[in-house]
């Protein structure tokens, strides 16, 4: 089985879980406001005995007798306990949703260095390459999909070789536009304007209007040291330095 599978394995099993968990957090939550209206009847009782005490000359008006009984401390450590539990309960749940949110992370990443892989092994041996081309620049025609849709570029190089155009021109390869699915609510990135995926960077300067970008659309191959700042950016820096 597939790491992909693995994680489909798990998530699949994900709601299941979460609503266990927030079905056990519903029952502690109402045993805590039973205990604690429970334990504010009885401390109000207790009260309001302890002031009848002092009123009929009994016991002196001191506040270090003004305590509560056995009971009522018992109730409130088991209402802390019950809260404790809670917490825990919702610490548990946002770890596992957080755990899967970083394994698709890893997924991600992995899929966009196997993809870079095959681009540039398909460049070093001239052969087409059998892989999406996530790093597609918008503004060429044809790249803007409809109804939500985004298109990104195939290399079709073995298609050209078989076709009407000249074989021997580079510069005449034609490209085959496959359709991906894209949530057209999910936001957009880098220079491309495509959402999140794989490795990306983020430009150090504060007031970029990008901000984040894709390794590939950037020439990275590996996070850079120090800091980084994307093509416009690096430019717009240079020319305020010469001034």
């Amino acid at each position: 089985m597939s790491f992909v599978e693995d994680f489909q394995t798990s998530l699949d099993a994900l709601p299941n879980i979460l609503q266990k968990k927030y079905a056990l957090l519903k029952d502690l939550d109402k045993s805590l406001q039973d205990l604690q209206k429970q334990n504010e009847q009885r401390c109000e009782q207790e009260i309001e005995e302890f002031k009848r005490e002092v009123r009929s000359g009994n016991i002196k008006p001191d506040a270090s007798l003004a305590k509560f009984s056995e009971e009522a401390l018992d109730e409130q450590k088991h209402s802390i306990r019950i809260a404790d539990e809670k917490v825990a309960l919702a610490e548990q749940a946002y770890e596992l949703v957080d755990t899967h949110i970083r394994q698709l992370d890893q997924i991600f990443k992995k899929l966009g260095e196997e993809i870079q892989r095959e681009k540039e092994s398909a460049i070093a041996s001239g052969s087409p390459a059998a892989s999406l081309d996530s790093g597609g620049k918008s503004g060429k025609g044809g790249e803007g999909g409809r109804g939500g849709r985004k298109k990104t570029r195939l290399a079709a190089t073995a298609a050209v070789s078989a076709s009407t155009e000249p074989a021997t021109a580079p510069s005449n390869l034609t490209m085959m536009d496959l359709e991906v699915p894209v949530d057209p609510n999910e936001p957009t990135y880098c220079s491309c304007k495509q959402v999140s995926h794989g490795a990306m960077v983020a430009c150090d300067n504060p007031s970029c209007s990008i901000e984040w970008f894709h390794f590939g659309c950037v020439g990275l191959k590996e996070q850079p040291k120090g800091k980084w700042f994307c093509p416009d950016c690096a430019t717009l820096k240079k020319r305020r330095k010469g001034r």
